[in-house]
């Protein structure tokens, strides 16, 4: 919108939030719709970037067949939409099209190794169809498509309670709760902050690229060293706990991003703790905003009718 475009952002929020966009609401470059991707759109555009999908196991494992039809049919409508307008979609994909790997890191050429009816599966798999739905207009339609398969990525405005790694520890460690360790911790993520997705994104939707790129950051850790780091930064005294491992938990998961690099010119500029700084304090004011903000139901009156007894 800085830049002068105007953006149209259609949400049903299933999990977003108005709150996240109400700060562009009145600025003439900005509309929003509340509108569910399952249904069919019809708008004038020229860029789609289809971002539509829960991502968090959570709340992704809440509702598998909303899961499902978002990635599915409504991939098909805004691809539908793309060849009746004549614009360029990217697809918001994922790193879980890999599954749990048995290549590290791993590269935009490797098929994968997922679970197909995993508790996982519906956003893996759909995500995977996804991208498939999306050559499938290219090569018979033409349509212009974009992919990039997202790795871990957090900053502001993510849910506070979304079930992911970083949200789980800073809420946990700002709230003085023992922070959460599936299985031993040893398992490897690699997170990116959000402003490095964005140019990313942005990157990618203007090149010439029509293959997949991965969009991550490199720097490996481990997830108990995440724990540590977090809490360090939080200055939090929460203790460790192990909880037992989850089912189909990719054991790594690291990307490599030399595509991306060479393509498109990119790869991530923000340190991981400047990153977790920043997110820290947005989750420390949404702390605050909820304590400040809580509707509290008062219990109202009974009003008794007149001319009628009230039995107790």
């Amino acid at each position: 919108m800085m830049d002068g475009h105007e953006v149209t952002v259609v949400d049903n929020f299933f999990t977003g939030r108005k709150r996240n966009v109400e700060h562009w609401i009145g600025h003439e470059n900005f509309e929003l719709i509340n509108h569910d991707v399952v249904e069919p759109l019809y708008i004038e555009v020229d860029q789609i970037y289809h971002l539509a999908s829960p991502a968090s196991p959570p709340n992704y494992m809440y509702n598998p067949i909303k899961t499902l039809k978002t990635n599915t049919i409504g991939t098909l409508n805004v691809l539908g939409l793309a060849k009746r307008v004549g614009a360029r979609l990217l697809l918001a994909s994922t790193s879980e099209v890999y599954g749990d790997p048995e290549v590290h890191p791993q590269t935009e050429d490797y098929w994968g190794h997922v679970n197909p009816i995993g508790p996982r599966a519906c956003y893996d798999e759909g995500k995977r169809v996804a991208e498939t739905m999306c050559y499938a207009y290219m090569k018979q339609e033409g349509v212009e498509v974009r992919v990039a398969r997202i790795f871990n990525t957090f900053g502001p405005r993510m849910h506070m309670n979304d079930g992911r790694v970083v949200s789980n520890f800073i809420l946990q460690a700002l709230q003085g709760e023992p922070l959460t360790v599936y299985g031993s911790g040893s398992q490897t993520r690699a997170f990116q902050y959000v402003s490095d997705l964005v140019n990313g994104l942005v990157a990618l939707m203007n090149s010439n690229v029509s293959s997949p790129v991965n969009l991550g950051n490199p720097e490996e850790h481990t997830i108990l060293e995440f724990a540590q780091l977090i809490k360090n930064l939080v200055g939090s005294g929460s203790e460790i706990q192990f909880l037992s491992e989850a089912q189909d938990d990719p054991q790594k998961r690291k990307p490599d991003i030399k595509k991306a690099k060479l393509m498109l010119g990119w790869e991530p500029v923000v340190p991981l703790e400047e990153g977790l700084n920043k997110a820290i304090h947005y989750f420390r004011k949404e702390l605050e905003y909820q304590a400040n903000n809580q509707y509290i139901p008062k219990p109202k009156p009974a009003r008794i009718k007149k001319g009628r007894t009230r039995h107790n």
